[in-house]
């Protein structure tokens, strides 16, 4: 199939995603929004909220509706990096008693791991996934193993402030191109959530693309072309969140970082609005889908000061500020 003609598939196959998805999960219309461009964008994801908002049901519904390999860990303060990468086993040949090691693949390799509640685990474990997360590939007993396109984490966070959890590491976080919000549902969505789930059998999702077509999508966004305004204003978006260097004048939001996004923030930002744009149907991203995926881009890359965290300033806050002071 021919560019064109896959480009056309781009926004029907957004539709009849969201409509798989919200046979199981309901609302959340904007976190699916954005898990959808982070999934067709090749880019790992993170959703950070309180227990019981669906989290692990919104990853598990997508792997099922993409029919993609899935693989889920559930993070504990006992887990081993090895529990994520694998280890190696002895062996033994019964004919000759001769003794050999295997590597036995850990359930990292899958094609969407959930990494479930991952703030839950030390530092030390949560590193396991770095390598698999930028390079795509696990290096075990000085063996390098590939893992299968398409490699995604999805991973869930409960707040930091919750007891039992540890803050993730400044490179854990820029490994996710973005960090999405769950919040509550509405009242009318809370009584559709008890009336579908108290009654019968859990709904499962019923499979609507094919990892063939999921790669082919991510290979196709990859090759659309980069607007130079877009990518002119995403650099910008992206300095503006990083403190100035001493006598040099700075934007307002600035006063409360301590440190900001480094160059992939750029290309994530270009990226994610590149398949904000595609997934309805527009070949080239404005300033406006750039606008749209910021927030998720920024918000874990912004590590706040002292004096922001004393006046209750929210990383939130401070992007908002940011798009205001960059303009649009």
């Amino acid at each position: 199939m021919d560019d064109v003609a896959l480009f056309e598939r781009l926004a029907p196959t957004r539709e009849i995603l969201l409509e798989a998805i919200g046979e199981v999960v309901v609302g959340q219309t904007d976190v699916v929004d954005r898990l959808l461009t982070a999934l067709f964008a090749n880019g790992h994801c993170l959703f950070v909220g309180v227990p019981g908002l669906a989290k692990t049901l919104l990853v598990s519904t997508v792997a099922e509706a993409v029919g993609v390999s899935f693989g889920r860990i559930q993070f504990t303060p006992d887990l081993m990096p090895s529990d994520i990468t694998g280890t190696d086993v002895l062996e033994e040949d019964k004919a000759t008693g001769q003794r050999t090691l295997r590597f036995m693949k850990g359930p990292v390799f899958t094609n969407l791991l959930l990494a479930d509640e991952i703030n839950r685990t030390p530092p030390k474990t949560q590193a396991a996934l770095l390598q698999a997360m930028q390079e795509r590939v696990i290096t075990a007993s000085g063996k390098t193993y590939p893992l299968d396109k398409p490699f995604l984490v999805f991973a869930t966070q409960n707040p930091v402030e919750q007891e039992g959890t540890y803050p993730l590491p400044e490179a854990q976080q820029d490994r996710f191109m973005f960090s999405v919000p769950v919040g509550y549902p509405s009242l009318e969505e809370e009584e559709e959530i008890v009336r579908r789930t108290t009654v019968g059998e859990m709904p499962t999702a019923r499979q609507v693309l094919s990892v063939e077509d999921l790669i082919a999508f991510q290979g196709l966004l990859r090759r659309l072309p980069a607007n130079g305004d877009v990518v002119s204003y995403c650099v910008k978006l992206a300095a503006a969140t990083r403190p100035p260097v001493s006598g040099a004048d700075s934007g307002r939001a600035t006063r409360w970082i301590r440190w900001g996004a480094g160059p992939r923030a750029s290309q994530y930002l270009a990226v994610g609005a590149r398949a904000w744009a595609a997934l309805r149907g527009r070949e080239v991203p404005t300033r406006d889908d750039v606008r749209a995926v910021a927030g998720a881009v920024l918000r874990h890359r912004v590590l706040l000061n002292f004096e922001a965290e004393a006046s209750g300033i929210t990383a939130d806050q401070v992007v908002a500020q940011i798009l205001e002071e960059v303009g649009p």
